[in-house]
């Protein structure tokens, strides 16, 4: 059997107002290589190399495995190459990723038979939303829904001058942390502002309309609740218009923080911003084209260091 090869491009989800609705795929990503082998191993290179390389509580493998398990399938143990330039616990959508490649991987290796939408629907299940695993195999931006098992999106691509620089902090925040601290009701006029800019966002992406985005992302769903661990967000928000700054919000649940700029030009102004107003917290930052391309089967070996 021939090795399956895949690579799924990094997501940011939400984009301020679209909580778990919305989401953009952005340039860098998992790239996976994975052959029937006599015992599982994985070999990591990459961001969160060591934690990737490790066999007990690796969420790939546990859901490859829970998947043929469900099925009634053998569950085949794999040789795994992979090269993951998709940050863990940083909003980047590295789990969204990580279940698309152990659900395709599970339908190659069991003999599923399932399609490119049966793969998505099993993993906007296990994920609980549909956005970033939707971002991620089509790519571009899309807005995505649920109902039931049943999955429904729809697809832009967004300006391609646009640029994304995403601001890391420190330490990683685990989504069951972050949504641990929203509250379990909104008031109206919250609920309406949230709707107001997100009825923004899809046309500002489709349209190029960059001076839409500062509202479009304006959010009081999530981002508000969450700024207490995301230390980034609360000194990031007011750049949001500045310097060709078209937006900024939560990169998924956090803790990283998207900033979209206009073009080229404009990244170097931006960055210096970043620095100067976070430099307490000393942000890692990495700068990102927008991905077009969703999951794509790759043809080559997994590049290693």
């Amino acid at each position: 059997m021939t090795p399956f090869r895949m690579r799924l491009p990094a997501t940011s989800a939400n984009l301020g107002s679209g909580f778990d609705a919305v989401a953009v795929a952005l340039d860098f990503s998992l790239e996976i290589e994975a052959a029937p082998h006599d015992a599982f191993s994985i070999e990591a290179t990459g961001s969160d190399s060591e934690i990737c390389s490790r066999l007990e509580n690796n969420l790939i493998l546990d859901t490859y495995s829970r998947v043929l398990n469900e099925q009634g399938a053998r569950v085949q143990p794999l040789a795994i190459k992979m090269r993951n330039d998709i940050p863990l616990g940083m909003g980047c959508g590295s789990s969204a990723a990580g279940r698309l490649a152990a659900i395709a991987m599970a339908a190659r290796f069991g003999d599923l038979e399932w399609d490119g939408d049966r793969i998505l629907e099993e993993a906007c299940a296990l994920e609980g939303h549909p956005d970033n695993a939707s971002a991620c195999w089509h790519g571009g931006f899309v807005a995505a829904a649920m109902e039931g098992r049943s999955v429904y999106m729809a697809r832009v691509e967004p300006p391609a001058e646009w640029r994304a620089i995403v601001a890391f902090p420190d330490a990683g925040l685990a989504t069951s942390k972050a949504r641990a601290l929203l509250p379990t009701s909104y008031s109206s006029a919250d609920v309406v502002a949230n709707l107001q800019s997100v009825s923004m966002m899809g046309l500002a992406f489709a349209q190029a309309r960059g001076d839409l985005l500062s509202i479009a992302m304006r959010d009081r769903v999530h981002q508000p609740y969450r700024s207490e661990l995301c230390p980034l967000l609360p000194c990031l928000l007011p750049l949001a218009g500045v310097e060709g700054i078209l937006g900024v919000g939560l990169s998924g649940a956090g803790p990283a923080v998207l900033l979209i700029v206009r073009g080229e030009s404009e990244i170097e102004r931006a960055q210096q911003l970043v620095q100067t107003i976070c430099a307490e917290h000393k942000p890692r930052m990495m700068v990102s084209r927008f991905q077009n391309s969703g999951a794509v089967k790759g043809s080559e070996t997994v590049h290693r260091d």
